[in-house]
C-alpha cells in the first residue's frame, strides 16, 4: 500500500511542469544585463571567475523565475561597436531560450548601448522594456576632463598602448578602442547621441541610479578618488555636484526616473561600482538583491 502511495506521489510530481516547480515573481521574464566600460560576461567572469560584474545578481534573478543573460562585448570601444556585439549575442540567446521579447537592462555606458540597439539597430521589435542603471544620459564630465588633458597628437599613441593593454587583460579577441570609448562618454557626444537615438514609441524606458554622500576612502576606495573630479565637472556643465564617483546623478535620469536605493545606516551612499555589486562590493551597504528584484518586477509590470 505504501509503495503504491509513493509511486502515485512521484507520478504526480513528475507531471507538474518544471516551470511550475520553480516559478517565482519573475516567472517567464527574459532579461539581458548589459555591462558598461571595462565590463565582461559573467558566465566566465574575470580573473578566473573570481570577479563578477553583476556580483551574482544574474543567478539571483534566475532563482526568482527569470531567464537571464549577461552578454559580453568589447571592454573598451564605441557605443555602435558594442551595441552590434550585444545585439548579436542577445538575439542568439533569445532564440535558444524561447524569448520573443527581452527586458534590456544596461549599466553605465551599457545604458546607452541598449538605447542605441533599440533606436538604431532595429531591435525595438524584440524589446519589451529599456532600463538604465547609473547611466550617463547627459554625459560623464570626467571623460571630458581626462581627454582634454591628453594632447590630440598624443591620443593615437595613447590609444594604441591602452587598447593593447585591454586586449592583453581581457584576451577575448574582441577589438578595443580606448579613445573611442572615452569620447562616447563626453557631454558633447552624448548630447548628439540623444538627438540621434530618440526613444521608440511603444517601449517604456526606466532609469535608476545612486550617489555617494562624500569621498569616503573606506567604503569607496576607488570612487573616492574620482568623486571630486566628477563633482567639479558636474558643476561646470550644469549637472550638479551629486554623483556616484563617475556619473552626475542628474545625468543618470532618462525616461521614468525610479530613484536610488536605500543604503544601510552606516553607508556613505552607493557608488558606481557598488550599483551592480561588482565583485560583491555593494551587498554590505544596501539590499542589492531586493533592489534588483524591484527593478525587474517594475519592468515586468510596466509601471
Amino acid at each position: 500500500m505504501k509503495k503504491k502511495i509513493l509511486i502515485g506521489f512521484l507520478a504526480t510530481l513528475l507531471s507538474v511542469p518544471t516551470s511550475g516547480l520553480f516559478a517565482g515573481p519573475l516567472d517567464g521574464q527574459c532579461i539581458a544585463l548589459v555591462h558598461g566600460i571595462l565590463g565582461f560576461d559573467d558566465t566566465q567572469g574575470l580573473a578566473g571567475g573570481l570577479v563578477k560584474y553583476w556580483g551574482g545578481l544574474d543567478g539571483y534573478l534566475r532563482s526568482q523565475g527569470a531567464k537571464v543573460t549577461t552578454p559580453g562585448s568589447s571592454a573598451t570601444n564605441s557605443i555602435p561597436t558594442r551595441a552590434s556585439q550585444i545585439q548579436s549575442s542577445v538575439s542568439t540567446w533569445m532564440t535558444a531560450n524561447g524569448c520573443s521579447k527581452v527586458h534590456l537592462m544596461g549599466h553605465s555606458q551599457g545604458g546607452l548601448v541598449i538605447r542605441y540597439m533599440v533606436s538604431n539597430l532595429g531591435f525595438s521589435g524584440k524589446t519589451q522594456t529599456v532600463t538604465t542603471i547609473n547611466s550617463l544620459h547627459q554625459g560623464a564630465p570626467m571623460a571630458d576632463i581626462v581627454l582634454a588633458a591628453i594632447p590630440s597628437w598624443l591620443q593615437p599613441f595613447a590609444n594604441s598602448a591602452l587598447s593593447l593593454l585591454a586586449k592583453l587583460v581581457y584576451r577575448d579577441g574582441r577589438p578595443q578602442d580606448v579613445i573611442a570609448m572615452g569620447k562616447s562618454l563626453t557631454v558633447s557626444y552624448v548630447k548628439t547621441f540623444n538627438t540621434n537615438s530618440p526613444n521608440k514609441s511603444g517601449i517604456k524606458y526606466y532609469s535608476y541610479g545612486s550617489e555617494m554622500a562624500w569621498a569616503d576612502l573606506i567604503q569607496h576606495p576607488i570612487m573616492a578618488l574620482t568623486h571630486p573630479i566628477t563633482w567639479a565637472g558636474g558643476l561646470y556643465y550644469g549637472l550638479g555636484g551629486g554623483n556616484d564617483g563617475v556619473v552626475p546623478l542628474n545625468s543618470q535620469k532618462w525616461g521614468a526616473w525610479k530613484g536610488t536605493p536605500s543604503s544601510y545606516w552606516f553607508a556613505t551612499g552607493i557608488d558606481h561600482l557598488q550599483a551592480t555589486n561588482l565583485a560583491w562590493s555593494g551587498q554590505n551597504y544596501y539590499d542589492v538583491q531586493g533592489w534588483y528584484l524591484n527593478i525587474a518586477k517594475n519592468a515586468k509590470a510596466g509601471l
